[in-house]
């Protein structure tokens, strides 16, 4: 058994920084410090940090003191001035691709634009982006959306930064039809799309897939869907106890591939395992 593993993946920049700052804002205050929903897509890594202490909330008005983190996803930017005006101290670990979108939103709302946001609605990163253009956006997920765009004088077309690019180049090309001037700004973040390169070229080459990362991942999943277009056999799990140990020992070259998400001992340990396997057929 051969194992391709995909040169591109694990902890992208924006997660990594927001994995570390929470694990050194708690070293410094063990009491009083609080996620605005999970950091990150990984239950793992959610796990490790609530044992050192890490209070989960899902609305910032469930706490009126301590330190806050915000997470690599953003918030709606109300958030921002109710914690200013009650005395929280927030710690602002947006990634930065997310609050490019934020902004791009932010001032062509403000310029009379209709925002158009492709990406799932109930993701909190398009819930935060929304927030940044009171709310107003219109969320645009499949082509069964897109009744929902008015005829505009103005549009202004984003999308969530994980987002595959084929799926926002097919929708942004159909919701332009409904504006006279518009604004197409593919926000894919270069950290998905470099993973999702990744992943399409080794697929194409292996017999089964194995993409490591939290179900609920967004960038994970996107990757899983692209890997099982060029690959009959693919695997989406979140643990080595996931791993189908007994149907992988048929296939010749495997290739693996991580979400953003996904912690790097995470990965070594199910490359391990493989290599372990492998060695005893």
């Amino acid at each position: 058994m051969d194992l391709l593993i995909a040169k591109n993946s694990g902890f992208c920049f924006g997660v990594e920084k927001a994995v570390k700052t929470t694990l050194h804002t708690l070293d410094e205050n063990k009491y009083n410090v609080f996620s605005l929903g999970p950091i990150i897509h990984n239950e793992q890594v959610i796990n490790l940090l609530e044992r050192k202490g890490l209070k989960i909330i899902n609305n910032i008005k469930d706490v009126n003191k301590g330190k806050v983190i915000i997470r690599s996803h953003g918030v709606p930017l109300d958030v921002y001035s109710y914690a200013k005006n009650i005395g929280l101290e927030l710690i602002d670990c947006t990634c930065p691709f997310v609050r490019n979108v934020q902004k791009k939103a932010n001032e062509f709302f403000n310029n009379g634009y209709t925002i158009v946001i492709i990406g799932n609605p109930k993701h909190p990163e398009v819930i935060g982006i929304n927030g940044w253009c009171d709310n107003q956006a219109i969320i645009v997920n499949s082509e069964y959306d897109l009744n929902k765009v008015p005829l505009s004088d103005k549009l202004c077309i984003v999308s969530q930064t994980t987002m595959t690019l084929e799926k926002f180049q097919k929708l942004s090309q159909l919701v332009q039809e409904k504006g006279k001037l518009v604004k197409i700004f593919n926000t894919i973040c270069n950290a998905t799309k470099l993973r999702q390169e990744s992943t399409k070229e080794i697929a194409k080459k292996v017999n089964a897939m194995i993409v490591i990362g939290g179900h609920h991942s967004s960038n994970t999943r996107k990757l899983a869907e692209i890997s099982k277009k060029y690959c009959h056999n693919v695997y989406h799990i979140e643990t080595l106890g996931e791993l189908p140990f007994n149907k992988l020992k048929n296939f010749k070259m495997i290739g693996i591939t991580a979400g953003a998400s996904t912690p790097d001992w995470i990965i070594e340990d199910i490359v391990n395992n493989l290599k372990n396997m492998s060695s005893k057929l």
